[in-house]
């Protein structure tokens, strides 16, 4: 119960200081129901929506000379946290959604958001992403129960794999669930 009434909490805190402190200096504007960026493309063919960029970048970067950082996991874990959070909220507004993309551009280097851009995420990457992950795109439902014997992680990527679409058209499940894969990849960073 204080783990959930913390996390709630932090939740908050970071929405809040989301809506108050000075932009990020990567974060450029937001159109419609998309966020835009100053450091990453998606005006070529396929080109995946910035936060997803973000997150299957982020998990992308592993292994790498520009692999996420234990200090750079502590800030982006929040980060994600509150942006899964919000997104999943149907209250949410596109400008705590875009200031929180903004915070965690900002909190990458410009040699980790150059190498991101580099990879040229197209939603063609994010389906095999998530085949490879056992995550189908467009599913909807589920079994009740379907989740036992699964690690929390497992059961996590699960859930999101069936969530609601969001307003960019692109499959809310397999966006939620790569923001899940960022959080847990994160988490073991961040120990």
């Amino acid at each position: 119960m204080f783990k959930r009434f913390t996390l709630i909490a932090l939740v908050l805190i970071v929405a809040l200081s989301a809506c108050t402190s000075a932009p990020a200096p990567a974060a450029s504007t937001t159109t419609q129901d998309t966020y835009t960026s100053t450091a990453l493309d998606t005006s070529y063919e396929g080109a995946l929506a910035v936060r997803n960029q973000l997150a299957l970048g982020t998990l992308q970067l592993e292994g790498t000379p520009n692999a996420i950082t234990p200090e750079q996991a502590k800030a982006l874990l929040m980060l994600w946290q509150a942006l899964r959070a919000t997104t999943q909220s149907s209250a949410s507004a596109q400008a705590e959604v875009s200031a929180l993309l903004g915070q965690i551009e900002g909190t990458l280097t410009a040699d980790q958001l150059a190498a991101i851009k580099d990879l040229k995420l197209t939603q063609t990457t994010f389906q095999q992403w998530a085949a490879a992950n056992g995550i189908t795109i467009g599913a909807g439902g589920g079994q009740p129960g379907g989740g036992q014997g699964l690690s929390p992680e497992a059961r996590a990527t699960r859930q999101a794999s069936v969530g609601r679409s969001d307003s960019t058209g692109s499959s809310g499940g397999a966006s939620t669930a790569v923001v899940t894969a960022v959080i847990a990849y994160l988490e073991k960073i961040a120990q």
